[in-house]
């Protein structure tokens, strides 16, 4: 494996652990619900922005995936959507720029 692509690979699990570390927390002292959690997700002007900025590149890292793949035929790269969404774009982006950068 590339020096780059174990780059790649040791982002995707840092931005998969860290987020869930922090949404551990949030929910070890908040309700179980998505209401609460689109509450804190909206709860000021910047929660708000960061809410949107972070949604507009899932969307847009996702029509990326769907397009790449459409050519290049490597379907193992459309795992980075549901980890994207799931999880969020500091896993998704470096787990699909990992997977993209197997040798085909």
């Amino acid at each position: 494996m590339s020096p780059l692509r174990l780059l790649w690979l040791l982002l995707a699990i840092w931005g998969a652990v860290h987020p869930l570390y922090w949404a551990a927390q949030w929910f070890a002292g908040n309700p179980w619900s998505l209401g609460s959690l689109l509450e804190g997700w909206t709860a000021n002007a910047a929660s708000r922005g960061l809410a949107w900025d972070l949604m507009i590149a899932a969307i847009a890292l996702t029509l990326w995936i769907i397009s790449e793949v459409a050519v290049r035929r490597n379907f193992m790269a459309l795992l980075a959507i549901p980890a994207t969404f799931l999880v969020g774009v500091s896993c998704g982006l470096p787990l699909y720029l990992f997977l993209r950068a197997r040798p085909l």
